[in-house]
């Protein structure tokens, strides 16, 4: 079992920055692969960026691409979102998740079989 816990979100306004922070459980996350997903009420959760694991690169959704940076800190199993030049539309809740290995769609939630409970982020106009 992998435990994972957000921290970070809160308020900005249009043109701030915000990052998110999510740790794991695990001694040694490096072959987990992790992503970070956000969710609107009434609406599918969708998957905002992704590290592969054993250092195998990020992805991004085209909609945070240039904004949006994902990192890891493996000194202290965390995994980092920072969120710049952020929009009303980014306002949702943001969860992290995490699978062992590399999966086929690293921006499908349902490849992810770790969640955290979520951290949510609100920008103002």
């Amino acid at each position: 079992q992998v435990q994972l816990v957000e921290s970070g979100g809160g308020s900005a306004q249009a043109g701030g920055s915000l990052r998110l922070s999510c740790a794991g459980s695990r001694y040694d996350m490096s072959g987990y692969s992790m992503a970070w997903f956000r969710q609107v009420p009434g609406r599918e959760r969708e998957g905002v960026a992704a590290s592969y694991s054993g250092g195998g690169g990020t992805y991004y959704a085209d909609s945070v691409k240039g904004r949006f940076t994902i990192s890891r800190d493996s000194a202290k199993n965390t995994m980092l979102l920072q969120l710049n030049s952020l929009k009303p539309e980014d306002t949702a809740t943001y969860y992290c998740a995490a699978r062992w290995a590399r999966p086929a769609r690293v921006l499908a939630p349902f490849e992810y079989n770790y969640w955290g409970q979520g951290t949510q982020v609100t920008v103002s106009s």
